[in-house]
């Protein structure tokens, strides 16, 4: 039986002999967004391309990249749990992929394999999108996990003057805040003197916007401040009970659909040398959210 995943690329676009495959690799990885994101972004360009889920079980990230070698796989992006594996695995590596020992992003390089960590990149091109400048700005990371530290790094290399890393365990914090000069570790009470606040945790994912359960909060409300640019890094909800309460303050916002989309971009352009459709990619994330 075809998987729903088949189904929609044959209901966007031909696949021939000559289509050249992309997928993400991932365990689980059917419920991933970069198959929506990739072929609607391939069927806008008119490219000859196909993305696909491709399940790998855990100690299989390795053996993938000799698939990407000898099948001639045009790119991958890869989620838990490979990427430090494949971060290992890759021929040539970015220095963000060296900074974190993560790769999300596998690409071709000349006839080397080449990876890269697309996340900060993306979270620093979704907040220009918005017109949110980050040199010589302060920043509270609130979170010390693989998203949160891809973050930090990115923000210390885009300019940030300084960068504060809140997370229950001090310990993980103090690791994440090696990535960075500009960063140390700090608490909330730090969070009314930044200029850029960020929950790169999963507090409030699928809770309901208007939640004003603590649980849903990663942070109080009432630490938010007029000037204040809060940016959660959650999509589901587009609206998470954080940003609400901060749009309630009249707070400006950057939600996470933003980071998503900007490093699959940043993940087509490396596959494909073309420029990639954010707003097509955008609208194909928001129908399948609108659908779910």
């Amino acid at each position: 039986m075809p998987s729903a995943v088949s189904a929609a690329v044959s209901d966007t676009m031909p696949i021939s002999g000559s289509t050249m495959l992309a997928g993400v690799i991932g365990d689980p990885v059917r419920h991933s967004m970069s198959p929506t994101i990739h072929n609607a972004a391939f069927a806008a360009l008119g490219l000859d391309w196909v993305c696909l889920a491709m399940p790998v079980a855990a100690g299989g990230g390795a053996a993938a990249i000799e698939a990407v070698r000898t099948l001639g796989i045009g790119g991958l992006s890869v989620t838990m749990p490979h990427k430090d594996v494949v971060a290992a695995s890759v021929d040539v590596r970015t220095p963000s992929v060296d900074a974190l020992g993560a790769c999300n992003c596998v690409y071709w390089d000349g006839d080397q394999i080449a990876g890269d960590n697309t996340d900060g990149h993306g979270f620093v091109a979704s907040l220009a999108a918005e017109d949110v400048a980050i040199a010589d700005k302060s920043v509270a990371v609130i979170g010390a996990g693989g998203a949160a530290r891809a973050i930090i790094d990115a923000v210390g290399t885009a300019g940030a003057n300084r960068i504060v890393v809140i997370n229950r365990s001090t310990e993980r914090a103090e690791v994440a805040a090696q990535l960075a000069n500009a960063a140390a570790v700090g608490s909330a009470d730090d969070v009314p003197d930044v200029d850029i606040v960020v929950n790169a945790t999963s507090v409030g994912m699928g809770a309901k916007s208007d939640s004003t359960d603590p649980d849903d909060l990663p942070v109080d409300p009432g630490m938010l401040r007029s000037g204040h640019v809060v940016v959660d890094i959650a999509y589901q909800p587009l609206v998470t009970p954080l940003m609400t309460h901060a749009q309630a303050q009249g707070i400006q916002t950057v939600g996470g659909l933003g980071m998503l989309i900007h490093q699959a971009a940043i993940a087509f352009e490396r596959w494909t040398g073309a420029t990639a459709p954010v707003d097509v990619m955008t609208e194909a994330v928001r129908r399948r959210l609108d659908s779910a």
